[in-house]
């Protein structure tokens, strides 16, 4: 081989290697980026998991990234006082109660209001979507009291609920349902939207109705924005505690979980270490949700962002 021949080569291979090591490089870069923005929230949730398990006098004297090393001092304890001294049990069916109507409400009718935005001719539809999405920009504050006072003035209270032998959350049910379905509505419709026209010319050739095309078609391949909407709506219901405060208040017989933690903040103020077990404890819902549906995730909430 020539000398002029070899250090062509050289040259390509010093060429070639250049974008490669900047393509390593920013590779490292970015699995750094991750892993620290993981261990950023990890680390918060950990420490709290294991304050929930130490004694009272271990977490006033030291940190809790002490209670790893020997000799490890760790209690149920702190769970059974939560479980018995703040009604614990209440604030959870009352959570339930309120999270699951408020989820499949909204998601329900927007999936709805978004096959017809998406794939249904009528007046207007363009300026009727660009207006409800609109809602979007209200902050929710600025809906309290209107709603509150048609509330009151309707008896769509707690108590009168009560006696009606009605379940007293329907106020929670129908306000949740309103702030979640302009959000639910837009992202089911942009997903919706991508669906391929020629499965609904199909359906309509051989026959099937609106009905029978959005139970048979849309539906079944909406799974993954569908998932993502629940996960988003659940999630923000069960960790709601303005909403919840407005529309309930602090009665300890209908309140949710995260009303009956802020009182144990008011009441448990010395008693850190029932604070930390009771946090956690309403972690666990919403952490098993989302672990559950978590591989539906990215797929639904990229939804309709790119198209083709």
């Amino acid at each position: 081989m020539s000398v002029a021949t070899a250090g062509r080569l050289e040259s390509t291979a010093a060429a070639w290697s250049l974008p490669w090591l900047a393509q390593r490089l920013q590779r490292s870069l970015l699995h750094i980026a991750v892993i620290g923005l993981t261990l950023v929230w990890i680390i918060p949730t950990l420490g709290l998991l294991i304050s929930s398990f130490r004694p009272s006098t271990q977490i006033l004297t030291t940190g809790w990234w002490t209670a790893v090393s020997p000799p490890l001092q760790f209690t149920l304890q702190n769970y059974q006082d939560m479980l018995s001294q703040s009604n614990m049990g209440t604030a959870i069916f009352n959570s339930f109660m309120v999270s699951i109507p408020s989820t499949v409400i909204p998601v329900t009718i927007a999936a709805f209001a978004a096959y017809a935005f998406a794939w249904m001719k009528f007046p207007f539809r363009d300026w009727i979507f660009l207006a409800f999405v609109g809602l979007l920009a209200v902050p929710l504050q600025l809906t309290f009291v209107p709603v509150l006072s048609f509330f009151v003035a309707h008896g769509i209270v707690p108590d009168n609920l009560t006696s009606l032998g009605l379940p007293p959350w329907i106020g929670l049910w129908l306000a949740h349902a309103g702030y979640g379905l302009p959000f639910s509505t837009y992202l089911l419709a942009n997903f919706f939207r991508q669906l391929p026209s020629d499965l609904f010319e199909s359906a309509e050739i051989d026959g099937a109705g609106t009905l029978t095309v959005f139970f048979r078609i849309v539906l079944p391949l909406s799974v993954p924005a569908l998932a993502s909407l629940i996960i988003f709506q659940f999630l923000w219901v069960w960790n709601d505690l303005l909403v919840a405060l407005i529309y309930v208040g602090g009665s300890v017989e209908v309140a949710p979980l995260t009303v009956n933690l802020a009182n144990l903040t008011n009441s448990l103020g010395q008693g850190y270490q029932l604070l930390t077990a009771a946090a956690f404890f309403s972690m666990v819902i919403p952490l098993a949700v989302f672990l559950s549906l978590q591989r539906y995730f990215v797929r639904g909430i990229l939804a309709g962002s790119v198209k083709g």
